[in-house]
């Protein structure tokens, strides 16, 4: 069965609408969960996520809310954590880990780490038990392929298009999908404009599908409330889930 991640911007409008909604995802199939974390300056996101990341800083997001979300849902749904270094490393990554394998996370997604710097805090991934999920994209050279997704966890983030989140562009990626497929077999996840509209077509010669600014369009919605926000989005989960699988 294919598999599928949700993208949700933490502590937008606030950390208990958080944990309600990564709850009601995983009733609705969702099998892995990325907890965004907030960032003035997502650079692989577009302008809905970017939205979010600046209204939950506006709210007064801090770390801890992170670790708190995590601790009230990560029995119960696979989580991991995406987001920029910046705040990672003014935390202090080390012990940014420790925090996080106590609190339940699973794994990190850091797009502007490069696999170079990743291996530089490998003891680190290793003693706390978290995975680093490796990118690969459209333009990424066979060679270089070969080398990222050797030690490769969990599951590879193949970016759809060259660009950034939820702008829908579409691209040939069977040479890619063939390339890491010679290389590994840990599975292969497709992001980048995923929606309950293009699902079944992206996930084609892959192993799931990576949901987000789909998701995140309703969480920025006022004219919604928060239960019916989270019905909105937990039924789409279920669309995709099992449009994936047809």
């Amino acid at each position: 069965m294919k598999k599928l991640v949700a993208y949700i911007t933490t502590s937008y409008p606030d950390r208990e609408f958080t944990v309600d909604l990564a709850l009601s995802l995983k009733e609705s199939g969702v099998d892995s969960l990325e907890l965004g974390v907030p960032f003035s300056d997502p650079v692989a996101d577009g302008p809905t996520i970017e939205k979010a990341n600046f209204l939950s800083l506006k709210n007064g997001f801090k770390i801890e809310d992170l670790f708190y979300v995590t601790s009230k849902i990560a029995d119960k749904i696979d989580t991991l954590y995406m987001g920029y270094m910046n705040p990672f490393y003014h935390y202090g990554f080390s012990d940014f880990l420790k925090k996080a394998s106590s609190s339940g996370a699973t794994g990190t997604i850091i797009p502007d780490l490069p696999f170079e710097m990743v291996k530089r805090y490998e003891d680190d991934f290793i003693k706390n038990g978290i995975s680093n999920i490796t990118f690969v994209a459209p333009t990424t050279p066979k060679d270089r392929i070969k080398m990222l997704v050797e030690n490769s966890q969990k599951f590879i983030y193949m970016v759809a298009y060259t660009g950034i989140t939820g702008s829908g562009k579409s691209e040939d990626l069977s040479e890619i999908i063939n390339n890491v497929r010679e290389f590994t077999q840990t599975p292969l996840y497709i992001g980048f404009g995923v929606d309950e509209k293009t699902c079944k077509e992206k996930s084609k010669g892959v192993d799931g599908v990576i949901v987000g600014s789909a998701f995140v369009k309703h969480i920025l919605d006022d004219n919604l409330s928060s239960s019916e926000k989270i019905k909105k989005i937990s039924k789409m989960a279920k669309e995709i889930k099992e449009k994936i699988n047809e």
